[in-house]
């Protein structure tokens, strides 16, 4: 169990706190590309605490920009754009990408009043049919081209799901969490749960991205050869996983499950899927077909037919922030105890000035960062891990 002081440390993202300082070293996603069009070019989001627009000007340019205008603070989101940035629906003052104060139009232009505002602003990129922000200090990193991303050989689209009503850390410590497979979504992922899986072996290895896990499983009958799970947690808050639409004969969906925190208490999860297949083509620096992804139905209840609802309502129902001074971890939560580690070191290393794990500054790096993704289970083996 942590203590009190820790789980606090962990779990608040906010400007200022451990965690919220290194997540600020990292782009994060903001929208999907699609959802800004010429009816709608500009959307309110929230992210790491703060209350931002995203928008498109008419110049096909994205801003990333305050939510509320320095003036006398109305909503952005309800403004306008032009070829240059966006207006305040209130008095008409416009900004640019960089937060500049192009027009205050009951002022006097001689006054050069509209020089002394600068409002909030950050870089904003676009990259496999996500927008991404980047709130930290410069110089900026560069967006790390991770294969789903950056292939274009396939058909790639999004899902925005609804907000999850629970802090980051709870999606993310699942994901170094194998032994909740089969009791959470044994029926759904056809996965009998039984007393063979305790004879499962576990490795969790930290490497330059994150941690890799790999999970290998008696084979199925006496004298079979076991079978190998392997895919990463992508640090700080990604998941990078495959399935098959199938078990066995459908195409693949390669994925990164994205857990953005909105703020303490809340989470956005973007999960970009990419199927491999020569007569698809999908360009890494395109817009990308999207849907939104309800975890409730219309009654409000769990749809729990969903394996992602399964996995919602584990985190949802550990309570808003899980209170971490009452939980009994046991051999089967390795995982989490190395990525909670993991975690402690980097933020250290922020504290003190260095540069945290997976931030990447050298372009030769960057091209296409391709993991060795492993599911035997559905016919994927290592020397196969783009094959459809």
């Amino acid at each position: 169990m942590l203590t009190r002081e820790e789980n606090e440390m962990l779990t608040r993202v906010g400007r200022g706190t451990p965690a919220g300082e290194l997540l600020r070293r990292y782009w994060q996603p903001v929208a999907a590309a699609g959802e800004l069009t010429d009816e709608k070019p500009i959307k309110a989001v929230k992210i790491l605490g703060e209350e931002l627009v995203v928008y498109k000007d008419k110049n096909g340019r994205y801003g990333l920009v305050g939510e509320h205008c320095p003036h006398r603070k109305a909503s952005l989101a309800f403004g306008r754009v032009d070829e240059q940035g966006i207006r305040c629906p209130y008095h008409g003052w416009k900004y640019d990408h960089t937060g500049k104060c192009l027009e205050q139009p009951a002022e006097p232009e001689s006054g050069g009043f509209k020089d002394k505002i600068k409002h909030i602003a950050y870089p904003v990129e676009k990259l496999g049919g996500l927008l991404f922000g980047y709130l930290g200090p410069e110089p900026k990193p560069l967006l790390p081209r991770w294969d789903v991303l950056a292939w274009e050989h396939g058909k790639r689209w999004i899902e925005v799901q609804e907000v999850l009503r629970c802090n980051w850390l709870q999606p993310m410590e699942n994901s170094v969490d194998p032994s909740h497979l089969y009791w959470l979504h044994g029926d759904t992922a056809h996965l009998a749960p039984t007393m063979d899986h305790y004879e499962e072996e576990h490795e969790f290895t930290p490497f330059e991205h994150g941690i890799m896990k790999r999970r290998v499983t008696p084979g199925r009958k006496p004298g079979d050869p076991p079978i190998v799970d392997q895919h990463p947690l992508l640090f700080p808050n990604t998941l990078r996983h495959v399935f098959r639409e199938k078990l066995f004969s459908g195409r693949l969906r390669h994925n990164l499950q994205i857990r953005v925190p909105v703020d303490d208490a809340h989470t956005q999860v973007f999960v970009v899927y990419f199927s491999p297949g020569e007569s698809d083509h999908s360009p890494a620096d395109g817009d990308a077909p999207w849907e939104y992804f309800p975890i409730r139905d219309e009654k409000g209840q769990y749809r729990l037919d969903h394996v992602l609802v399964q996995d919602a309502m584990a985190w949802e129902t550990q309570g808003a922030i899980t209170d971490r001074t009452q939980e009994h971890l046991g051999v089967g939560d390795e995982g989490i105890i190395i990525f909670r580690k993991l975690l402690h070191e980097q933020i250290d290393k922020v504290r003190k000035g260095g540069e945290p794990l997976g931030v990447i500054r050298d372009p030769q790096m960057n091209r296409i960062i391709e993991f060795d993704v492993i599911n035997e289970r559905i016919g994927l083996g290592g020397s196969q891990r783009r094959v459809a």
